[in-house]
């Protein structure tokens, strides 16, 4: 099985930072972190979970929603098996449980897992 741990939520100013990260741990054929696509995904209350960021196995790959461009970075650490999310300039809007997901294919399937999420609340 794997197990992903987020951490680094909290409450911060509108304008400040957080720095989420994720812990990858799995044991056995098909569980190593370097062998998954990782991504961040966000669900305010009332709403959908939607796409924040993600980047491939090797991390010279990066996604980002729309309105995270240029604030937010996605990076990862390999040696670490961890996962990160940079967030600079947080508005009110990014107010949300933020959410850890490793991807991969397996033949045909999908394989993913998610983390339980770590809170992050912006005051304006």
């Amino acid at each position: 099985q794997v197990q992903l741990v987020e951490s680094g939520g909290g409450l911060v100013q509108a304008g400040g930072s957080l720095r989420l990260s994720c812990a990858f741990s799995g044991r056995g054929f098909g569980r190593t972190f370097s062998n998954y696509a990782m991504g961040w995904f966000r669900q305010a209350p009332g709403k959908e979970r939607e796409f924040v960021a993600g980047l491939n196995w090797s991390g010279d790959s990066t996604y980002y929603t729309d309105s995270v461009k240029g604030r937010f970075t996605i990076s990862r650490d390999n040696a670490k098996n961890t996962v990160y999310l940079q967030m600079n300039d947080l508005k009110p809007d990014d107010a949300a449980s933020y959410y850890c997901h490793a991807y991969r294919l397996a033949g045909d399937a999908e394989v993913t897992y998610w983390g339980k999420g770590t809170l992050d609340t912006v005051s304006s």
